[in-house]
């Protein structure tokens, strides 16, 4: 099982995709799947291996994608001056799954954030990361999650 570290950058990924082609998420997923059995194919030679299932990944992809309409309604009310479609892709997915996870998996905000501002680190920029981390913020805020809750592991 990867590492929820690892799962995030992948569900961010295929976020990304899904968002840009307009794929449904079991469409991307496949996919993303499909790519990976290809890779390892190259590599090995058993037709039949197909690579292991990443769960946390896909709820996260599967969540986010689901509840977009109510996720980009609590972000836009968070980000002033900023619509969706004008904010760079990469930010808007980060935001977005960030958001969900907050919402719907139980993962204590503070966990969230940081993972949310470390992938804005690696496939956005240090002018991302300000901007990501004070929207999480105040929806950390409007959700009334405590930024010292403790007990699930990112």
């Amino acid at each position: 099982m990867p590492s929820r570290h690892r799962s995030r950058q992948r569900a961010l990924q295929i976020l990304f995709q899904l968002d840009l082609r307009k794929l449904s998420a079991w469409d991307a997923l496949d996919n993303f799947y499909d790519s990976l059995h290809s890779s390892e194919h190259e590599q090995e030679d058993e037709a039949e291996t197909r690579p292991p299932r990443d769960e946390f990944m896909e709820t996260l992809v599967r969540g986010t994608a689901g509840e977009a309409g109510a996720i980009d309604e609590k972000i836009t009310a968070h980000s002033a001056h900023w619509r969706m479609e004008r904010m760079p892709a990469v930010d808007r997915n980060i935001l977005r799954m960030a958001v969900y996870e907050m919402m719907h998996q139980g993962t204590p905000a503070a966990v969230v954030i940081d993972e949310a501002l470390e992938l804005a680190r690696r496939f956005s920029g240090e002018e991302s990361v300000g901007f990501i981390n004070g929207v999480l913020d105040a929806v950390r805020r409007d959700l009334g999650q405590d930024r010292t809750a403790s007990g699930a592991t990112g």
